[in-house]
């Protein structure tokens, strides 16, 4: 998910740095947006080097960029592209643009530009707090929506005390995670998510691969950490940022994420395996190139680990999750691999339909559990199936500890 954050002229602004850096760790994509008055006290080049996007600094063009970082959002998209609008610090000057809807900059113009949420955190002089005409201005913004995160009492930057000093930064994450329904609910849980394809080599410069990008084993990890999760990610070769706070072990081949995933497991609560492990490898990797010459090249192949079942053996009080990449009879497969399997859920896609399985954005899925329950998904995105794939995982988790707890003597 993406927010942009609003910095506004106060000393406070320094702390909008250290913001960041949280909200990041919470899996969230920050986009920074400073008024002229704020960058008196920061740098946009700051913000630029913490968040690797293009800090907005002016409403027609401009702004601090960190080198060889390419600007993915172009200013008239942001207002569309953004999960959330938060702006800390804000100042009086700022709170009174907005209530009366005043656009002479761009977070001002943000602000009457999108429809997503937007959250404001107050910090200013506790007489200027506690003045009539701000406190008007934010009972409008309160009116229309707008979630405010009242500011602590203590000793200010100008010398005096009261109300007036920006509310702690966990209090404002707090706010944030809840304003863009984020849960904890994976809170406590070791979660070990397989992503990409695996590589098995012909030559020194050929390989059996697939069309496996890995961004939904990613957009899988991604969602359990923001979730509260501890997240082991063993992914295969991909072009993909790995998600904040989330761990991973880089392999190759088959035998590689075989290992990692043995060592890893006995830490794990949660097993989703989303990579595109290759079923089939050469049965003998020639030492030098094999060159060209006339007539057929004959290739043996031999299958590799099947490492879902290896897992399954293991899986004790483990919730497994599986993927089932089908091109026929697609629910039939997917319900035979939930039961040979073990699984407790098997995450089911059609390849052949647009919109769906390898390379893309979106997909469409099909989640089956062990409970007989059938969940058919229409398009959307990986992050979005990624949630859903997750809110299962919660239901089942608690089926298990409701049934545990009815089995306990009275």
């Amino acid at each position: 998910m993406k927010i942009a954050l609003g910095v506004s002229g106060c000393i406070a602004a320094y702390k909008a740095a250290e913001l960041v850096r949280l909200l990041q760790q919470e899996g969230l994509s920050v986009q920074v947006v400073m008024t002229k008055s704020a960058q008196e006290f920061v740098r946009p080049l700051t913000f630029a080097a913490l968040t690797g996007q293009k800090v907005i600094t002016e409403m027609f063009g401009g702004g601090a960029e960190p080198a060889n970082v390419e600007n993915a959002v172009e200013h008239i998209g942001v207002a569309d592209s953004i999960d959330a609008l938060v702006v800390a610090p804000a100042t009086a000057n700022l709170l009174g643009k907005l209530a009366q809807g005043i656009a002479d900059d761009f977070l001002t113009t943000l602000y009457l530009a999108t429809k997503a949420p937007v959250l404001v955190a107050p910090a200013m002089n506790v007489n200027m707090w506690q003045h009539p005409a701000v406190q008007a201005n934010l009972a409008q913004l309160r009116e229309r929506g707008v979630a405010v995160v009242e500011p602590d009492q203590g000793y200010l930057a100008c010398g005096w005390t009261g109300p007036g000093r920006l509310a702690t930064l966990e209090e404002i994450v707090a706010r944030v995670l809840t304003l863009l329904g984020i849960r904890k609910d994976l809170a406590g849980e070791t979660v070990l998510v397989t992503a990409g394809p695996t590589c098995e080599d012909i030559d020194p410069v050929r390989y059996i691969t697939n069309r496996s990008s890995g961004r939904m084993g990613y957009a899988v990890a991604e969602a359990a950490r923001r979730r509260g999760a501890e997240v082991i990610l063993v992914s295969g070769p991909t072009a993909i940022p790995v998600p904040s706070g989330v761990r991973v072990e880089r392999v190759r081949t088959t035998e590689e994420m075989r290992q990692a995933v043995r060592a890893a497991l006995p830490q794990t609560t949660v097993v989703i395996k989303a990579a595109a492990v290759a079923d089939f490898r050469p049965a003998r990797t020639e030492k030098h190139k094999i060159k060209r010459r006339r007539g057929e090249l004959k290739l043996e192949l031999e299958p590799t680990a099947d490492l879902l079942e290896e897992v399954a053996r293991e899986k004790g009080s483990r919730l497994l999750v599986g993927f089932a990449a089908e091109s026929e009879n697609v629910v039939e497969n997917a319900r035979l691999k939930l039961e040979t399997k073990h699984l407790d859920l098997v995450v089911a896609n059609d390849i052949t339909r647009e919109g769906a399985g390898f390379d893309g954005e979106t997909n469409i899925v099909t989640l089956l559990s062990r409970d007989g329950r059938q969940t058919d998904l229409p398009k959307m995105s990986k992050q979005a199936v990624a949630d859903l794939i997750l809110d299962e995982v919660v239901r089942l988790r608690s089926r298990v500890e409701s049934g545990r707890a009815q089995s306990l003597p009275r």
